[in-house]
Formats: structure tokens, sequence, C-alpha cells
């Protein structure tokens, strides 16, 4: 598997956390040195180790946001 590079440019929020200490985050993240995404995704409780997520653009984000602002919950 290829290596690849990350630096969490700003955290953002933990969205939950489980009984294994592993946290579900939202933060800005650079992927192998390109322009920053809104990623959500599972880390471990000493940041080294991360699990399957998901990457967003701005513009996706803001997408997601109206979409949820029209949710009932």
């Amino acid at each position: 598997m290829a290596e690849f590079k990350y630096e969490i440019v700003e955290r953002i929020a933990v969205l939950s956390q489980g009984a294994n200490g592993w946290e579900r985050q939202l933060n800005l993240v650079s992927w192998n040195e390109r322009e920053p995404k809104y990623d959500i995704r599972d880390w471990s409780p000493d940041g080294t180790k991360m699990g399957k997520g998901i990457s967003l653009t701005h513009d996706e984000l803001a997408i997601l946001k109206g979409v949820l602002e029209e949710l009932d919950i």
C-alpha cells in the first residue's frame, strides 16, 4: 500500500467517543500536502491510528449543512 502524508490543520470537534477511547472527530486535514478538507473519522486515543472516514470540500460541507438543516431531528 502506498504511503501517504496527512496534517491535521484544525481540530474542530469531537462528535463521540467509544468505550475503547477512540473518538469520532471533525477535523480540517491536509492529505498528501493538498488543500485541506473537512474530515470525519475515528481516531485512536493517542492520535496515531485512524479508521475509515469521509473527506469533504468546503462546498460539499456547505451542501451537507443545508441538507441537515432541513431534516427533522
